[in-house]
């Protein structure tokens, strides 16, 4: 009891899953999600910010100090060069600078295949509740010269990230409460249908999971029982206010089948890094800078992986897995990033600088690579010093090993797509394209280092 007790209180002390947000293990019926039918670096320094990895208290092991100056051009000359105007993409205006809308998305199917597609003018239809449409044109260019071998316009209804590759040259589109899956030829075919709206999507590096936030209705026994719906005031015959029911739902599922592994109703949308084994968590240590990262597996049970020090709440990922990015900050102000192994290994520590913000990452786990996107901006961004469309200077573009955090490659990109989407990774982490100065350029890179051998991790 009194273990338990300490937990919630570390739990309530840091941003991971409290209360209701934690995923129970509770699986709906089938039904709800029943599948449809076919058709329906370069400085080494001893540094002295804190963000390190467990173990490095005593060890103090030194970090990676990147280099801070945005660049003026790709570090590589591209191997292939794919106008983008011919295509029917046009460079968005200022006016979506900072609403961080997603117009483009930019992946590889499979080597020698890319999957560009972007937004379109069209005709709005605006229905109440629901958003507006948007035209998304897309196109299968095939690798060097750039053939388009399929093309297509789809309509989606919002404005957040639309679109996944898969690992067998196909992909998921979402728009409102289904996610359909395509593959190369641009083909759709239902894969899942929610009750509700779907917000968000994350996949494990195999893509073998698939983790998701969707909006949905309050069941009817729920209401019944005394609760109302979140955003309804109302309260009982006395005047008391009731518990609000959550209408944001948390998954994780199967990609091969659809079933559901894990489901919650929670209060705020929730963020699960994956592996094929379970999904991480994050609790506060005993000191304010101290973060505990728990593995969580589907099978039942738990460990503490390991321990980061980190001056700001860090974003997890897996890299790979066996490996796990923690992105935290310096006392310095620096952004840091500390690789982890799934047995609590400190395998490196890069400090980048503060005027990279909004980091998004896409993983090649096969190759052993990550991009990282960032916006560089004028100053560091804060709650006395907020961001302005001015203060946007360009984005910036990095390939880092996944085995020693070497930066490989960077670029600029043009122009600046602030949701992402403008840059990709093939999966053996061998080529990366970049949109950039009316092109879409494809760089070669060579092999990435493959880690060492680690004794140890699995489960406890």
């Amino acid at each position: 009891m009194g273990e338990n007790t300490e937990r919630m209180a570390r739990r309530a002390k840091g941003r991971g899953f409290a209360g209701c947000n934690r995923l129970s293990g509770m699986v709906l019926a089938a039904a709800m999600l029943a599948l449809p039918a076919a058709g329906a670096r370069t400085e080494e320094g001893a540094g002295s910010g804190k963000a390190v990895a467990a173990g490095d208290r005593k060890l103090q092991q030194p970090v990676h100090q990147l280099p801070g100056d945005f660049p003026a051009r790709p570090s590589l000359p591209p191997s292939w060069s794919i106008p983008y105007e011919p295509l029917g993409l046009a460079a968005p205006g200022p006016l979506y600078l900072g609403e961080r809308n997603v117009l483009v998305s930019l992946d590889f199917l499979g080597e020698d295949r890319l999957l560009f597609t972007f937004r379109v003018p069209g005709l709005l239809h605006r229905e109440p509740g629901d958003g507006e449409e948007r035209y998304i044109r897309a196109c299968v260019l095939a690798l060097p010269g750039g053939t388009v071998q399929a093309e297509a316009t789809w309509i989606v209804h919002d404005r957040s990230r639309y679109l996944w590759a898969l690992d067998d040259s196909h992909f998921l589109l979402r728009d409102r409460n289904v996610l359909l899956e395509g593959d190369a030829s641009l083909k759709l075919k239902p894969f899942l249908r929610f009750p509700g709206r779907v917000l968000t999507v994350n996949l494990d590096p195999d893509r073998k999971y698939l983790a998701t936030n969707s909006r949905e209705p309050v069941p009817a026994q729920t209401l019944q029982a005394g609760t109302a719906p979140a955003g309804d005031d109302s309260g009982d015959a006395h005047g008391a206010a009731q518990p609000a029911a959550p209408d944001l739902v948390a998954r994780v599922l199967r990609r091969d089948s659809g079933g559901v592994v894990l489901v919650d109703r929670v209060r705020q949308m929730v963020r699960l890094p994956l592996n094929e084994e379970g999904y991480l968590d994050m609790l506060r240590g005993n000191r304010d800078d101290d973060w505990d990262v728990e593995m969580h597996y589907f099978s039942g049970g738990h460990k503490t992986m390991g321990s980061v020090l980190s001056a700001c709440a860090p974003d997890l990922d897996f890299l790979s897995d066996t490996e796990v990015l923690a992105s935290g900050c310096s006392d310095r102000g620096d952004q840091a990033l500390v690789a982890l192994s799934t047995d609590g290994e400190k395998l490196w520590t890069d400090l980048t600088t503060d005027r990279q913000v909004w980091p998004l990452l896409r993983v090649a786990p096969e190759g052993g690579r990550f991009v990282r996107e960032t916006l560089y901006v004028t100053h560091a961004v804060g709650l006395f010093a907020p961001l302005g469309d001015e203060d946007i200077r360009g984005q910036w573009v990095q390939v880092f090993n996944d085995a020693d955090g070497e930066v490989v490659f960077e670029s600029p990109a043009s122009p600046i797509f602030d949701g992402g989407g403008n840059a990709a990774i093939s999966p053996s982490g061998r080529r990366v394209a970049v949109i950039d100065k009316g092109a879409i350029e494809v760089f070669e890179l060579p092999a990435a280092p493959r880690p060492a051998a680690r004794a140890g991790g699995g489960r406890p």
